[in-house]
C-alpha cells in the first residue's frame, strides 16, 4: 500500500496528519518545495488542485 510521506500546502488548516507538513504561502515556492522533496525523499508529487501537493512512496 502506498504511504504519504510529506504534504506541501499553502494553508495549514486545510491538512492535517501524521506526515510533515510543509507550508509555502508563494505558488512558485510550494511547487519547488514538492519536486525537490520528490528527488529527496524518492517519492512521487501528486497536485491536488487545491493548493495542496502530496508527496506518496508507491513502493512496497
Amino acid at each position: 500500500m502506498a504511504k504519504i510521506v510529506a504534504i506541501v500546502t499553502m494553508q495549514h488548516e486545510q491538512v492535517g496528519g501524521g506526515a510533515p507538513i510543509f507550508v509555502e504561502p508563494d505558488i512558485a515556492k510550494r511547487e519547488s518545495t514538492a519536486f525537490l522533496l520528490e528527488k529527496i525523499l524518492d517519492a512521487s508529487v501528486h497536485d491536488l488542485k487545491n493548493g495542496c501537493f502530496i508527496l506518496v512512496d508507491h513502493r512496497q
